[in-house]
């Protein structure tokens, strides 16, 4: 496995060495999308997925292939909605959240589980041994071609009251965006709610939550840090998303069409990752106004780092709720696929 921070690497010739468009560009069909995106104002949004619709595609393809992406924070959407969008043909590709989206589908889940992954490079692991099991169910269920998987910065807690050590959570309302994580939060003795993105910062602020769960750049680029105090240096999730495109639209598409995007998806899941790594490094510095930050200027977040202690309760709640509650939502079959596939990668068996 090579290190997520040596793609970082890869992309930045990539960048650096302009995007070239394919050799077999006179083959590729002369096509146009419509893409709904994930949240416009956090990293993976106007970084990677925008910028791939908007531009890359038509400078990678020779002006033949476009695309417009709208953000579901600028269509008025959830989230939890994209993949039966595209399914029904309102898009043709869509960004999705799987935590958003497992809800409907808990096989999903099972390649972002909470606190499986403790490194990106173990999520990277984590996420490619079960990816065939992911882009099955998005097949069968949502007519979907499943294309790649990228990762948020890291899910962490966030909290408007002292927090040094995970036993903190117990009594404690946590916001949660995906049931993994409520698992996690319940397993802890608090108690998960659910709240928009948009709406965390008045709730921390009103006492309607005590503590919020998201990504670590996502976090201060909302400003979290002007309303939370403390943090644990705790990954809880990754935040995994999804690319995936409507099927029939993928079946109407020449072999060196589907090439191409296959290629540029490969590309782009390398780069993504890469930069999500260094996104959370530099989160980190932000959040707690301690290094260099280039997104302004930085909180004071009080981030602690997990004891012996946390981490030996961390691997009790995975083991004992958050496999476990897992486990029993999704089918045997769904189970066994798991532990044979990502429980292997990481050492953990699920059981009802």
């Amino acid at each position: 496995m090579v290190s997520v921070k040596k793609l970082l690497a890869v992309a930045a010739v990539g960048v650096s060495t302009g995007l070239v468009a394919p050799m077999a560009s006179a083959e590729i069909q002369k096509q146009d999308f419509k893409v709904v995106g994930t949240w416009h104002n956090l990293p993976p949004g106007y970084l990677f997925e925008k910028p791939f619709w908007d531009e890359q595609v038509s400078k990678l393809s020779g002006g033949k292939i476009t695309g417009t992406l709208n953000p579901i924070t600028e269509l008025g959407l959830k989230g939890f909605e994209t993949l039966r969008l595209t399914k029904i043909g309102v898009f043709d590709v869509a960004f999705a959240s799987y935590g958003y989206v497992a809800s409907e589908a808990p096989e999903i889940e099972g390649a972002d589980l909470s606190s499986v992954a403790n490194s990106f490079d173990e999520a990277y692991r984590v996420m490619k041994a079960y990816e065939p099991h992911v882009a099955d169910v998005v097949e069968k269920k949502y007519g979907l071609k499943y294309l790649f998987s990228y990762p948020f910065p890291s899910q962490m807690i966030f909290c408007s009251k002292p927090v040094t050590k995970l036993e903190d959570i117990a009594g404690k309302k946590v916001r949660v965006y995906a049931t993994t994580l409520g698992d996690f939060v319940e397993g802890l003795g608090g108690t998960s709610v659910t709240i928009s993105f948009a709406e965390v910062v008045p709730a921390l602020q009103k006492g309607v939550a005590d503590c919020g769960i998201t990504g670590s750049m996502p976090a201060f680029n909302a400003k979290w840090h002007e309303v939370i105090t403390h943090a644990m240096k705790v990954r809880v999730g990754m935040g995994m998303a999804m690319m995936a495109m409507n099927l029939k639209k993928w079946n109407s598409l020449n072999a060196d069409t589907q090439k191409f995007f296959t290629d540029q998806s490969a590309r782009l899941e390398k780069e993504m990752w890469a930069a999500m790594e260094a996104e959370d490094d530099e989160a980190l510095r932000c959040l707690t106004g301690k290094g260099d930050c280039s997104r302004g200027p930085g909180g004071s977040v009080v981030i602690t780092d997990p004891s012996a202690a946390d981490n030996a309760l961390r691997q009790k709640v995975l083991q004992e709720h958050v496999l476990k509650k897992w486990a029993q939502r999704c089918s045997d079959k769904c189970v066994e696929n798991w532990n044979a596939t990502a429980g292997k990668v990481v050492g953990l068996t699920a059981s009802k």
